[in-house]
């Protein structure tokens, strides 16, 4: 499992921006492929808990970039 996350971590690293949109491109339609499978019955707790992880995952993401932006431009001024 070190080795995974190893490999990740070096994936992102020699990526820029654009590869990381590609993936996160990726991710959603894989995401709204599957989706579409969800019955009628479940789809109430699927959209729940995609709002939840997307909530929980962008947060923290934006808070560091933010940071990050915000750190650049005191820096630079």
């Amino acid at each position: 499992m070190k080795r995974i996350f190893a490999s990740a971590n070096e994936f992102v690293r020699e990526s820029d921006w654009k590869d990381l949109a590609v993936l996160k491109i990726c991710l959603l339609s894989l995401g709204l492929l599957a989706g579409m499978r969800v019955t009628e019955q479940c789809r109430r707790g699927v959209k729940i808990a995609a709002a939840a992880a997307f909530v929980l995952t962008y947060i923290p993401l934006m808070a560091k970039y933010l940071g990050i932006l915000l750190g650049k431009d005191q820096k630079a001024g």
